[in-house]
């Protein structure tokens, strides 16, 4: 069976731009909602353990996600790429190119990982924890880096079906994957019967367990089901062309995705010196960011499978279309999602801490920096539509950008002069010169004559 055939749940060449998207989009949510207990479960479980741990595990946040925002940014080579050759009609070269992009990040992760269980003390501290938080960050490092290298199942073996217009499957797994995490996440952290409470390795356990269940079924699928893994090792020749394929666009995207979890190790280390109170509040608002901002990161990785495949074919008009689309999208949606959360703040804090600190600081985050989120969406799907266009440099740069020139020294700025809540208000103010930045650019460009200039189609 190949991606071409009947089954396909969406036609991405044909279908009207606003239906497809949202036939891409919706299942990606719901799979999104579940896969996101990753997070959002570990931080209600642990935040029961008491404010320490709380914030161990908020200082684990920047190291964890520059390694997910590494195989992020791979996998959004393995969509540009992938979706481009279907969109040629090329199956062959989709399954060459997914199973090299399977077998580098593998690799790539798997060093980086080592290195940072090597000097996992050093790099914490550089972060601000304290020697009395090591041991905590420990336990659940020490299970985390050993797993990390599962990530490929549930963000390069997505990618690749997403890029395929099939994003109901990805969601079945990425949903499953976080039921499993969320079930013995209790389990495992507070004990039951005969098994110990683990604590923070408990966590830890749970999501190295929901791992492997992830990437058995998302390799089933791909090898069985779409054809798009081969089943044996492929050529060193043909793991190094394609390799290279994915690279172009994988290696610039992954680094602009890690400079997120970058400018987030540096913004922890601006809250530190408010206290841990403020870190542990921190943490949460970056996971409370993660459930707000869902609809937006679905968005994210369904836009880039859109936009390869009609490159592939040459249906520029569509992909201007699809961007305006999602950008009015977005903006309106985001600015939902503030008023839910304003009016649910209170509830919200005493979820994850009984701490009134920490709670006062959870409900201050809450009422500035969501005000945001639409303008950092607009960011966001900027990048990402460059990245399926090939332009991963240009996307890196306006990444660089955002971080560097507006988002950390409005923020830092505003920590100086206002404490805590001007650091709130600095975010939200870089947000937006990058927002209205990244839009005028991406207006510019396709108006351009590079942008309808292309290839023709492989018949």
């Amino acid at each position: 069976m190949t991606t071409t055939d009947k089954k396909n749940p969406v036609d991405l060449l044909n279908d009207p731009v606003p239906y497809a998207l949202k036939k891409l989009t919706i299942p990606t949510v719901l799979g999104m909602i579940l896969f996101m207990t990753f997070n959002i479960v570990d931080t209600f479980f642990v935040s029961m353990l008491g404010t320490e741990p709380l914030a161990a595990i908020s200082f684990t946040f920047p190291v964890t996600f520059t390694l997910v925002s590494l195989t992020i940014g791979l996998s959004i080579g393995t969509t540009a790429v992938v979706g481009k050759a279907l969109g040629k009609k090329d199956q062959e070269s989709a399954k060459d190119l997914t199973t090299a992009s399977m077998y580098l990040t593998a690799i790539i992760v798997g060093v980086l990982s080592f290195i940072g269980f090597i000097f996992m003390d050093e790099l914490f501290l550089s972060l601000g924890a304290t020697q009395e938080l090591l041991p905590l960050i420990h336990e659940y490092m020490d299970i985390w880096f050993l797993g990390s290298v599962l990530l490929i199942g549930p963000m390069i073996g997505n990618a690749a079906l997403r890029a395929t217009g099939d994003t109901k499957t990805p969601s079945y797994i990425m949903g499953f994957a976080g039921l499993i995490n969320a079930a013995l996440d209790p389990l495992l952290i507070f004990g039951w019967g005969p098994v110990p409470a683990l604590g923070l390795e408990g966590a830890a356990i749970a999501t190295f367990i929901s791992w492997i269940v992830g990437i058995v079924l998302g390799l089933h699928v791909l090898m069985n089901k779409k054809n798009l893994v081969h089943t044996k090792l492929i050529s060193l020749k043909n793991f190094i062309s394609s390799s290279k394929e994915v690279l172009t666009i994988g290696l610039p995207a992954a680094g602009a995705t890690m400079l997120t979890p970058l400018a987030a190790g540096i913004l922890t280390a601006i809250v530190a010196k408010f206290g841990a109170p403020a870190v542990a509040a921190f943490g949460v608002g970056a996971r409370v960011e993660g459930i707000a901002c869902l609809v937006l990161l679905a968005l994210s990785m369904t836009l880039p499978a859109f936009i390869s495949q009609n490159i592939g074919g040459l249906k520029m008009d569509r992909v201007k279309t699809a961007y305006k689309t999602v950008i009015k999208f977005v903006l309106f949606w985001q600015v939902l999602v503030y008023g839910v959360l304003v009016l649910t703040a209170p509830y919200i804090s005493h979820i994850f801490t009984e701490d009134e600190e920490v709670s006062r600081i959870i409900e201050l985050f809450i009422w500035i920096v969501p005000i945001g989120y639409g303008l950092q969406g607009t960011i966001i799907l900027t990048n990402s539509s460059l990245n399926a266009l090939h332009k991963p440099m240009f996307a890196l740069v306006l990444s660089i950008f955002r971080l560097f020139v507006f988002y950390i020294p409005f923020a830092y700025l505003g920590s100086l002069f206002y404490g805590l809540t001007g650091f709130f208000v600095g975010c939200v103010v870089g947000n937006l010169f990058m927002a209205l930045t990244s839009y005028l650019l991406m207006k510019k460009y396709f108006k351009s004559e590079e942008f309808d200039t292309s290839e023709e189609p492989a018949v």
